[in-house]
């Protein structure tokens, strides 16, 4: 039974009232994940994040639900609520999971926007870490409450929001192992850090791209020697650089070239992407900020669905090595820095991949080049366990109730290490993941927003989804 009218009507005021002016709040606040402030304790923009949420939930707090700020020595901290069942399915649980912490600024923001400047436009709420996902702790919350405003029954939830998973989740295996008692025996998983490709109906993640970073370093010289002297004589450190990372990628088509970083494609994935491409059309590329005259990568649709949910690639994310273009001589420097990003698709071993990386990075430099492949990050993909129809069914039903449009299934490019390790540990159990990061979002990048009426109504959905869990 989905929630009634009335209480449509109450989420859609709590969210004028108190969801949006809280995000307002949080916004403002610079939480940077640890990956890109290392002084985090220091500066106290965590703790801020964190007591601004727990607040806010203490006061959204259902009758007999508790939340605790766990935190484990000098671990990010994590807010657990237990909210106990109402009737109806017992003996297991549902895990709603989100994060507060944020990426870094970029550049690129418009005039009169930042990534801490909220500020809202018609129904998009600008800044860092509003859909990215700020929200998650207040749909989870809010689409309990719906449930019991009209005596809905729903199982026992928990609500796990956590602070590094920016950095990859690398606290978070501590905290479910400490917490493991308290957790139980999971039959739901509700993630809401994923996107959608529009805003007009409910979107599902069926998987998730791995990843594996690190820092390629190149170096030749000790020191920087005049351009005039050296070049021709002693190979620039960039020009190396481009030949290493040729041995990773076909540079004129983006072709990875390693067997070990691809996996072969499911047929159930190939014909999710095809629908996916019927709905959306061009939105798959035209969504993003391309200058005038640019194209994507292919003209086929589908390939660009698969090529950023199945298929690994390559980017570089940031550079160490040069200086400002203003204050740029004429020296061959000493040495070329690159952190690489490279998405695996689901059912890759990320830590194979990585060792391979490495490998062909370092092995037999060019010019017998100083070559290090460092400070190693890898994370897992993630395929969706068989949907049960009992979930395909409330997801439907949801899409239809509240957006007017059938629901949709679809993979996406991103990570979130935690849904590897659930589905690790908990088999049996069944995923929601579903997100409002849709066309630009831009989450990570400049212009970030939160578009409200998708959060609203994926909350309404939540509600109506953990309703159905409870009856079977």
């Amino acid at each position: 039974m989905p929630v009634s009218d009335a209480t449509a009507k109450w989420v859609e005021e709590l969210f004028a009232k108190s969801i949006v002016p809280t995000l307002v709040d949080y916004i403002k606040i610079p939480n940077k994940s640890p990956m890109f402030d290392p002084e985090w304790r220091k500066t106290g923009h965590m703790d801020r994040a964190v007591a601004l949420f727990a607040g806010w939930a203490k006061q959204q707090l259902p009758e007999g639900a508790t939340l605790e700020v766990v935190q484990l020595g000098e671990r990010t901290p994590v807010i657990f609520m237990d909210i106990p069942a109402t009737g109806g399915r017992t003996g297991d649980t549902v895990m709603l999971y989100g994060h507060l912490d944020k990426q870094p600024e970029m550049a690129g923001w418009r005039e009169g926007l930042g990534p801490w400047t909220p500020v809202i436009e018609g129904d998009k709420l600008y800044g860092r870490g509003g859909a990215d996902d700020g929200y998650a702790i207040f749909a989870s919350l809010t689409a309990i409450n719906a449930m019991r405003k009209d005596k809905l029954p729903h199982a026992r939830c928990v609500v796990l929001i956590e602070a590094c998973e920016e950095s990859g989740s690398y606290d978070l295996p501590a905290y479910i192992d400490h917490l493991s008692s308290r957790i139980g025996d999971l039959s739901l998983v509700v993630c809401l850090d994923s996107g959608c490709a529009n805003y007009d109906q409910l979107w599902s993640t069926t998987s998730l791209r791995g990843l594996v970073i690190g820092n390629l370093e190149v170096s030749l010289l000790t020191e920087g020697v005049h351009s005039g002297d050296g070049t021709g004589v002693v190979a620039a450190s960039e020009r190396v650089a481009r030949m290493l990372l040729d041995r990773l990628e076909d540079s004129h088509t983006g072709k990875m070239k390693l067997d070990a970083l691809a996996t072969q494609i499911p047929k159930q994935r190939i014909m999710q992407a095809e629908r996916t491409a019927q709905v959306i059309g061009n939105e798959v590329w035209d969504k993003f900020p391309l200058q005038p005259g640019v194209s994507a990568v292919a003209k086929d649709n589908i390939e660009l669905i698969l090529n950023r949910t199945w298929r690994p690639g390559l980017a570089i994310t940031g550079a160490d090595g040069w200086p400002p273009i203003g204050n740029a001589g004429n020296v061959l420097r000493p040495y070329t820095k690159l952190k690489l990003s490279i998405r695996i698709p689901p059912r890759v071993d990320p830590k194979a991949a990585a060792k391979v990386v490495k490998d062909t990075l370092e092995k037999d430099p060019p010019y017998g080049a100083k070559v290090s492949f460092t400070e190693i990050g890898a994370n897992a993909g993630w395929d969706a366990p068989e949907m049960a129809p009992w979930l395909d069914e409330a997801l439907s039903k949801a899409s239809q109730r509240h957006f007017g449009k059938p629901a949709m299934y679809m993979g996406e490019g991103g990570t979130i290490p935690f849904m590897y390790m659930l589905g690790e540990k908990f088999p049996k159990a069944q995923f929601c993941i579903t997100g409002v990061l849709g066309p630009g979002s831009n989450a990570h990048g400049p212009n970030e927003f939160l578009h409200i009426p998708t959060a609203r109504r994926l909350t309404l959905c939540v509600a109506d989804v953990l309703a159905t869990h409870a009856q079977q």
